[in-house]
């Protein structure tokens, strides 16, 4: 069991890396909010292909259904369009690095909403993660143009998964429902609530060539489908917090990705800041103590190693 939960989180770090690649692919001929919709419309029929077979047991009250909703909209409508929206003024590798920021949210997210506690090496580590991302975003190059509209547009996203986390976590965990069943109403309400904002994100005939259908589909019945089954047999297996960790390894399979398939230049800013940002998650999670850090500091010595 534990093998297979680790070869899943391993699938969903090379899905969901690879997934900034066929956002700007299929985005050089269609619209966000075209994307969005023909990701998730797929997704949903790829889930439902599975649901015949398995026929998994769904919610059985209103509330649980009222709660994958809301899951659906944090997890999937809300940040899919944000990412698509910001990937028109950034780069594959940028959006994946700045994805890296979830498990921040996610801690964020659980001291306000779960009431967890924030001890000394949270902080730290929130204020790092702070301080990576604002050497990502490079301020001090100006204004407030286009392309900080889309990191902001990406750290939106990445503030609505903090968010479903913990909503997971506090909301849906209680339903004991199978992953099968958790994603499947999650990603179905989200194409419905994708369609419902299609005609406000502008709409023209769109005719696809192969390599965008392919970038589709591999969004919609891997990234989208299969991805959050696996996702929720992880966060069921190892909680919500580790199972957001997938985010320390995206950004190596985003960057690779865009750097060597798309060309994307890459500033000292992004890597530097990128591995800031992912110093903070690894203390907030616990990865790295205080204790430890301010010893590897001083050079101290041999130390104590504080096991979780």
């Amino acid at each position: 069991m534990q093998r297979s939960t680790a070869m899943q989180f391993g699938l969903l770090a090379l899905v969901w890396g690879s997934s900034f690649l066929f956002v700007k692919i299929a985005l050089s001929e269609m619209l966000p909010g075209q994307v969005v919709f023909a990701r998730l419309v797929i997704g949903a029929l790829t889930l439902m292909l599975l649901a015949v077979w398995r026929r998994p047991r769904l919610p059985q009250t209103l509330a649980g259904w009222g709660h994958l909703v809301i899951l659906g909209a944090l997890w999937c409508a809300v940040p899919f369009n944000l990412f698509a929206w910001a990937q028109q003024q950034v780069a594959s590798s940028l959006a994946s690095i700045l994805n890296a920021t979830t498990p921040l949210m996610t801690a964020v997210a659980a001291w306000l909403l779960l009431r967890e506690r924030a001890g000394a090496s949270r902080w730290v580590g929130l204020v790092l993660g702070v301080v990576g991302v604002v050497v990502i975003v490079e301020p001090w190059r100006g204004g407030v143009g286009g392309t900080v509209w889309g990191q902001l547009g990406c750290l939106g996203a990445t503030a609505c998964y903090g968010l479903g986390f913990a909503y997971y976590r506090r909301f849906v965990v209680p339903l004991q429902l199978s992953a099968l069943a958790t994603a499947l109403v999650q990603v179905g309400s989200a194409a419905v609530l994708a369609s419902l904002a299609l005609p406000f994100s502008g709409w023209y005939a769109a005719v696809p060539s192969w390599p965008v259908w392919g970038a589709l589909l591999a969004l919609g019945a891997l990234g989208t489908g299969a991805a959050y089954v696996w996702n929720a047999n992880v966060a069921n297996a190892w909680g919500p917090t580790r199972a957001s960790t997938v985010t320390y390894l995206i950004p190596v399979v985003g960057v690779l990705l865009g750097v060597l398939l798309l060309a994307e230049p890459l500033s000292w800013a992004e890597p530097i800041g990128g591995l800031v940002v992912l110093t903070g998650v690894a203390v907030v999670q616990g990865r790295w103590s205080l204790r430890s850090l301010l010893a590897s500091r001083v050079d101290v010595g041999p130390t104590r190693r504080d096991d979780e």
